[in-house]
């Protein structure tokens, strides 16, 4: 059996504003024509399918869009919520595209839906787990009293009807310690997302949303396909694929990929003023670093005109290394939880108790989901 394992296509994404719709739309008819001339029996979805819990008109009809062509290519299509989407509001009408191949997964309320198929080697049962926090497992197990995402997700898959004699492949979309992260990925305050790889054990196969960054965690089938397009710059050396799994007998599962072409790159340009408004000139987005050690009037809008994608631009010179502005924009912001743990303490001369620290987590978590 062979299987499409994508996730974070992020429709209706915007990058330092810029939207990158048309991108998606070229990615996506890429992908289309992988289905085609591959044949795959089903394509994994594996969350964070919108950026956005209430996505822009434009997003919702290009994943209608394609979601339409994969039914009409007969491709089967897997999918599950990812923690930038609404699970709500991406399983509307879920049961109505039962019929044409297209399974969503539905909101989580303590069950987790799954579907048998068959190869020439037998059955193989696919798992549809949505993005989950410990509270959205505890509420619906009266016995669960889950206090880290290890534990909460280890309850939930620890009641899966699973038969150890088939093979079982899971979606889910979760942060797999160890595993490393990109610019552009939310993180949660505390670590509190982190899963322990040991909780996949029973599986045959994970295919991982959540990362951006296509790797293997602690083996080759458990594996993050990372995302079709770059969306930071720390992504700008990857090449973006589709990761493609056959399943063969029971323990026999071949991992490959299938390289993606961008419409425009995302690539980072250093250099002098003169070299670089000399050209060539580029429509790919880019991060421009000017060397010069005097500032150039009107550098950006000058820039435009042979880069007209240029996102940012900074200095690399003697006052910025002096200053240690260089590289600012592309360091990681700190943990929230961490900064202000940190204040309290030297503040008060004591760290927060228990019940402190868990309102303050509370709190930097609806502050930072309102600010989605």
């Amino acid at each position: 059996m062979k299987l499409f394992h994508l996730s974070d296509l992020h429709l209706g994404k915007r990058l330092c504003e810029v939207s990158l719709l048309d991108d998606q739309a070229y990615i996506l008819d890429q992908i289309l024509e992988l289905v085609r001339a591959e044949r795959p029996d089903a394509v994994l979805l594996c969350g964070d399918v919108y950026d956005k819990p209430t996505p822009p008109e434009e997003a919702v009809r290009l994943l209608d869009g394609f979601l339409v062509r994969l039914a009409e290519l007969g491709t089967e299509v897997f999918l599950i919520s990812g923690n930038h989407d609404s699970a709500q509001r991406l399983s509307f009408g879920g049961r109505l595209m039962e019929d044409k191949g297209v399974h969503i997964a539905p909101v989580y309320r303590g069950q987790v839906a799954s579907y048998t198929r068959c190869d020439a080697w037998g059955e193989v049962r696919f798992w549809l787990l949505p993005f989950l926090r410990c509270a959205n497992v505890n509420q619906f197990d009266p016995d669960c009293a889950a206090k880290t995402c290890t534990e909460a997700i280890a309850a939930v898959l620890g009641k899966l009807a699973l038969d150890p004699a088939q093979r079982n492949v899971l979606l889910a979309h979760q942060f797999v310690t160890g595993a490393s992260r990109a610019e552009s990925e939310r993180i949660v305050v505390g670590g509190e997302d982190n899963v322990d790889l040991s909780v996949f054990a029973p599986f045959d196969y994970v295919a991982l949303g959540h990362l951006h960054s296509p790797q293997r965690v602690g083996q080759d089938t458990v594996r993050y396909c990372g995302t079709p397009l770059k969306y930071s710059l720390s992504e700008a050396a990857q090449q973006k694929s589709v990761t493609v799994v056959e399943l063969g007998p029971k323990g026999e599962v071949a991992v490959s990929t299938l390289l993606l072409r961008p419409l425009r790159d995302l690539r980072p340009l250093t250099g002098l003023f003169a070299d670089l408004i000399a050209g060539p000139a580029s429509e790919d987005y880019l991060y421009l670093t000017l060397t010069d050690e005097t500032e150039i009037p009107e550098a950006m809008t000058r820039l435009r005109r042979m880069y007209p994608n240029a996102l940012q631009l900074r200095y690399d010179n003697t006052r910025t290394r002096r200053d240690q502005t260089v590289g600012m924009a592309e360091d990681r912001a700190p943990d929230p939880f961490a900064v202000f743990s940190e204040l309290f303490e030297k503040q008060n001369n004591q760290p927060m108790r228990a019940e402190q620290a868990a309102f303050v987590r509370a709190l930097i978590r609806e502050i930072w989901e309102e600010a989605e």
